[in-house]
């Protein structure tokens, strides 16, 4: 390049001095110019911009490539030789630099530390050995000596690690640990002679009785309480049983009843649950109630449960918190006929046999009774230690001594009633079970529970063969059956009804949903008509809801009770009758 421009430049000066000449004298060249001088006969190559470009790029490539790097450029353009990477720092030293590393070089407070994959059991090893010996193994040497610290302690410990000890230094230190059990032993008043220290009987007696480092002496060890912390400790003992079910049994409580009617038996011998002979449906065709037209009260405190009489519903159970059971006339004197007084609490649940000569209870008191309705007297008690939500006999004529009890430790329980033992547990939920509803002619049943999930269950197996659980799913307290026995209809705690079927895929319906009522937070029941074509429930409000089967509309609202409406039943019969029971501690006969 420096040649082509020096051409160029005496190019130039020929054709500035040539041009003079002509000036001067302009005879002498009266053509042309000379040869030499014609701009079009130069015998220089031509050279675009292009090429000038990247022959300048080239000169300062190899400039470059001549320079050390900077080592605090953190971008370099071109690709540097191994020799320019590794290549010593030139130049005097950074003024403030410390330990001779720029401050661009520095990656840590103490200057620049490469990064090393080393285990963490070799690291320990090394970083240990070096604090008791004074030498550690060197990472980053390659080959050669590869150790770093005291040279002098490492070869008089011949480069041993503190996780490798050596056989000879095992053994002393054995010695020494019996030398030592050995005074304990002397100490503790056992004279150990010294001939048996080697004895490995010995020695392993001596390793069972040997102290911690730990222990306290036994002078200094209290071994009597006091009277105050003897009653924390009973106070606290208490506590923590009745956290966990109070052992394995209820409370126990003195079974108790009280007849009200005039007398038992009728001049024909009758008893006073016998249903009334004429007792028959008039049609199928039901109707809402409109008017109260009786009311019950006799329980002190709220009702959590009534339940008709199978079939004829001339009686009507109910369940008290105030640890009372109650029988009710409907048909003739409206008044009470029986107390049943065996729970020490409230009691939660009822349920009759499909005869109603006989009925289950379930308190919160943990047990479960079995009651003659006739004589009141109780049959049978069953109790897990845990309270039970929910009570039901399998509805089959052969099974009536197989009861179902859905518990406070997410458990459904079954036991046969005829020898009182439990013969099957399903503990699939993760929940406190609320409802126990037989479908598919009692082969299946469907339970709910606090853990806002739905299971199927083959009775007498205890393994879930449907799931059912949502994200947008609550809790569901209340379940009942169509009277078709094709859908189920369960008190979500979302203020509405939903419709699941009974058909083997149990999916939910849904064009089917039944709202407008307020029932978050209470475990309202709700029911059917016997036609089916109402659906009805309580609410916390206390008004009771009814509400069109088909086009799930709200056909009529009763402002039944000062409080919670707890639960409501459809007289089996009577097509426009209606109980309902409240928190208010009164139930009411609609029609």
């Amino acid at each position: 390049m420096d040649l082509l421009q020096s051409y160029r430049d005496q190019n130039e000066d020929e054709l500035d001095d040539a041009a003079e000449d002509q000036n001067q004298n302009p005879s002498s060249y009266p053509d042309s110019l000379p040869p030499r001088l014609l701009a079009g006969k130069s015998a220089a190559p031509k050279v675009d911009d292009t090429m000038l470009s990247l022959t300048v790029a080239a000169a300062a490539h190899r400039r470059d490539q001549s320079k050390p790097i900077d080592p605090t450029q953190h971008l370099v353009a071109f690709n540097p030789t191994y020799d320019q990477l590794w290549a010593p720092i030139q130049g005097p030293s950074h003024p403030y630099a410390k330990d001779g590393i720029a401050q661009g070089m520095r990656n840590h407070k103490l200057g620049f530390v490469e990064d090393a994959s080393i285990e963490p059991f070799v690291f320990d090893e090394q970083y240990n050995t070096f604090h008791k010996y004074g030498y550690a193994a060197d990472p980053s040497a390659s080959a050669g000596f590869n150790y770093v610290g005291d040279v002098d302690a490492l070869r008089q410990n011949d480069a041993v690690s503190v996780y490798n000890i050596p056989q000879h230094e095992q053994k002393k230190r054995k010695l020494e640990k019996k030398k030592e059990l050995a005074e304990d032993g002397d100490q503790n008043g056992d004279e150990i002679d010294q001939s048996e220290v080697d004895n490995p009987a010995t020695e392993s007696w001596l390793m069972k009785n040997r102290k911690s480092p730990w222990a306290g002496k036994k002078e200094d060890l209290q071994t009597e309480l006091t009277e105050e912390q003897k009653k924390y400790a009973e106070e606290y003992a208490k506590k923590k049983g009745e956290e966990r079910g109070g052992g394995e049994k209820g409370e126990a409580f003195a079974d108790k009843t009280a007849f009200h009617g005039k007398e038992e038996r009728d001049y024909q011998g009758r008893s006073w649950i016998a249903p009334p002979k004429d007792a028959k449906a008039t049609n199928d065709h039901c109707y809402i109630p409109k008017r109260l037209v009786h009311t019950w009260s006799g329980h002190t405190k709220g009702v959590s449960a009534i339940r008709f009489f199978p079939k004829y519903g001339h009686l009507i159970l109910s369940a008290g918190m105030d640890t009372k059971i109650k029988i009710w006339d409907v048909f003739n004197t409206g008044k009470c006929m029986r107390t049943y007084m065996g729970h020490s609490k409230a009691v939660r649940d009822i349920c009759f046999s499909n005869d109603g000569t006989k009925f289950l209870s379930a308190g919160y008191d943990k047990n479960i009774k079995y009651w003659d309705t006739e004589t009141g007297q109780v049959i049978s008690t069953f109790s897990t230690g845990k309270v039970p939500y929910v009570v039901k006999l399998n509805p089959d004529e052969d099974k009536q001594n197989i009861l179902l009890a859905g518990m406070s430790d997410k458990k459904i329980v079954q036991w046969d009633m005829n020898t009182g033992q439990i013969t099957q547990e399903y503990d699939q939920h993760l929940g406190a079970v609320n409802t126990i509803t037989f479908v598919d002619n009692n082969r299946r049943f469907v339970t709910s529970s606090d853990d806002k999930s739905l299971r199927v269950w083959e009775f007498g197996i205890p393994v879930v063969i449907k799931y059912i659980s949502e994200p947008h799913m609550h809790s569901m307290p209340a379940i009942s059956l169509h009277p078709n026995s094709n859908w189920l209809a369960a008190q979500s705690m979302d203020n509405q009804i939903l419709i699941y079927s009974t058909r083997e895929k149990f999916q939910l319906n849904k064009k089917k949903r039944f709202a407008g009522h307020v029932v978050a937070g209470y475990a309202c029941q709700v029911n059917f008509s016997p036609d089916g074509r109402f659906v009805m429930s309580g609410d916390g409000e206390g008004r009771c809801w009814f509400w069109d089967w088909k086009t799930c509309k709200v056909f009529r609202t009763l402002k039944c009770h000062e409080g919670v409406c707890i639960g409501c039943e459809w007289h089996p019969l009577e097509q426009s009758k209606v109980a309902t029971c409240g928190w208010d501690g009164l139930i009411k006969y609609w029609d």
